[in-house]
């Protein structure tokens, strides 16, 4: 699946309502959608000028609904799935996020911290529809870049 307008992933990130993540933590888990939320905000809060890594904070949660019964695949097809909308760079954080090795990567750290941040604090991160600019952003500015290679 590749997502070609904004209003895609919209519908998707609007599904994600609901849909627990029980693989990290015991219990009945995080809402795939609040902690996507709160991760965005944390990386707003200390990345303000990475809209990118904002919007990486964002999606990353797609993969699960893409491939609920696959872990091993989802960040790639997650990946997979924002790249023509959004990117190589954010593809490139997405499918990299899942893995938990020695990462020096100063893009992987911050999102790294703002999801297990997103995990643990709780706070109003405000609603998916404050992300909209965001994402018309990002995705124009992608579609003006492969235009002009």
């Amino acid at each position: 699946m590749e997502l070609r307008s904004v209003e895609e992933l919209m519908d998707l990130l609007y599904a994600c309502r609901g849909v627990r993540d029980t693989r990290r933590r015991p219990g009945p888990g995080a809402d795939l959608h609040d902690h996507a939320l709160r991760t965005a905000a944390l990386l707003r809060r200390g990345r303000p000028a990475d809209k990118e890594l904002q919007l990486v904070g964002l999606v990353r949660p797609v993969g699960q609904l893409l491939a609920p019964a696959d872990p091993a695949g989802r960040a790639g097809l997650a990946a997979d799935a924002v790249r023509p909308l959004l990117g190589p760079r954010v593809a490139r954080l997405v499918r990299l996020h899942p893995w938990r090795g020695a990462w020096t990567d100063d893009d992987l750290l911050s999102l790294r911290q703002a999801d297990e941040d997103g995990l643990t604090t709780v706070f109003d991160a405000g609603v998916l529809e404050d992300w909209r600019t965001v994402l018309e952003l990002v995705a124009a500015r992608n579609s003006r870049l492969k235009a002009v290679d």
